[in-house]
């Protein structure tokens, strides 16, 4: 093996469809040098109104995937597959750095005090014990309510940002909010931080909003430079998109991809 080879092998990043975009982009503002392969399941999307069963077989044979391509690490970029899955990928692929992603709970909770707190996730990522355990935890530090969004994941796979359809779906979804505001939203899944703007003019500017995109990152970078992991090419690294779909659809779903990564801050 060439010197530098082993290290210079690709970060996988896996998401249910397109969302996990919003975690590549941190990532390779955190570690621009690596190398990153991103591989979203739009043929299987949305993983939030599947069983845990299904969305853990599903993401278990993903991972596998990523791995037989050369993934020295695996981001799983996705709410729902995080709470599913992410515990046996550790305890079954142990020697291989795994990080999940989780709503950002605790810094909407700590941004002021006792602060009305807004969670908005897929239908099954609110039902799990992770993310019940989380709201649990800070609970005592103000309100925090939990709504699930379903089908809010799908404006985003079909590159619907701030149309007419996702701006009357809002609405009716947070009316109740904009009639008792909330102080804060945390993002429970990787899809929404691309409807953050539509998010803000339903419930207003002054709520901030938050996601777990910048933290995943950084944690994914700790765990690789503990293994001696991370890439000591002096370039930046490149990135490979790839999706479950097949045909047309396929590259479709890739233009899609590449055009979410280099929206504007």
């Amino acid at each position: 093996m060439k010197k530098g080879e082993n290290l210079d092998r690709p970060i996988g990043v896996f998401d249910s469809g397109v969302g996990g975009i919003s975690v590549l982009r941190e990532l390779v503002k955190i570690m621009p040098n690596e190398n990153f392969i991103y591989y979203g399941d739009s043929k299987h999307a949305p993983y939030g109104t599947k069983t845990k069963e299904e969305v853990r077989r599903l993401t278990r044979n993903h991972a596998i995937e990523l791995f037989d391509r050369g993934a020295k690490g695996l981001v799983v970029a996705c709410n729902t597959a995080t709470s599913a899955a992410v515990r046996v990928l550790r305890e079954e692929f142990s020697e291989v750095p795994i990080v999940g992603i989780e709503p950002a709970v605790k810094p909407a909770a700590t941004f002021m005090e006792n602060p009305r707190v807004l969670v908005m996730a897929t239908p099954m990522t609110i039902r799990e014990e992770k993310l019940q355990s989380l709201i649990a935890r800070y609970a005592e530090l103000g309100e925090i309510i939990p709504l699930p969004c379903p089908g809010l994941m799908n404006f985003v796979e079909r590159g619907d940002l701030d149309g007419e359809d996702l701006m009357k779906y809002l609405n009716e979804l947070l009316f109740e909010y904009q009639k008792n505001p909330v102080d804060a939203v945390a993002l429970g899944c990787t899809h929404y931080p691309f409807v953050r703007n539509a998010i803000a003019k339903v419930l207003g500017e002054k709520v901030k909003i938050f996601d777990g995109g910048e933290g995943t990152a950084r944690e994914m970078k700790r765990r690789l430079m503990e293994a001696g992991l991370l890439t000591t090419q002096e370039t930046p690294g490149t990135i490979f998109f790839d999706n479950s779909l097949e045909g047309s659809q396929r590259e479709e779903k890739i233009a899609l991809c590449e055009a979410l990564f280099h929206l504007p801050e």
